[in-house]
């Protein structure tokens, strides 16, 4: 019963902290980000190839490894070797750690949509199942 009753309070008080510190689009995009395998598809899906997230290099900065046939979804997104996690959730692709090639907002359900460059549009979502 004491198992039951801890287990009570443990449930509650997450759902309260979920709740205080505001549970939506920050924590859509820590869940989104704790994988490490993505497809990058543009255009609603009619071309894709793979986008791996690797080790972390500084807060919020991680090695990055696009795969080489991503060159025909954008030119010049085979020069990316970081992702950086921005504080409103988004992430930006960039060769220096800086200057974004690449940005994506969180978007509905599991993943990112591109926003700049606004075109082509693309998508990253994860390839893990959870």
């Amino acid at each position: 019963m004491k198992l039951v009753a801890g287990l009570v309070a443990s449930v509650a008080l997450f759902g309260s902290a979920h709740f205080l510190y505001g549970g939506d689009s920050q924590s859509m995009a820590v869940e989104t980000a704790s994988s490490s395998t993505f497809s990058l598809t543009a255009n609603g899906g009619e071309a894709a190839c793979a986008v791996q997230r690797g080790a972390r290099v500084s807060e919020g900065l991680s090695r990055l490894d696009i795969a080489p046939d991503c060159r025909k979804l954008m030119p010049g997104i085979e020069r990316v070797k970081l992702w950086r996690e921005q504080a409103d959730g988004s992430v930006a692709f960039s060769e220096n750690g800086v200057d974004p090639i690449v940005t994506f907002g969180v978007a509905d359900g599991d993943g990112y949509e591109s926003y700049a460059p606004s075109t082509p549009l693309l998508a990253l979502n994860s390839d893990n199942d959870n």
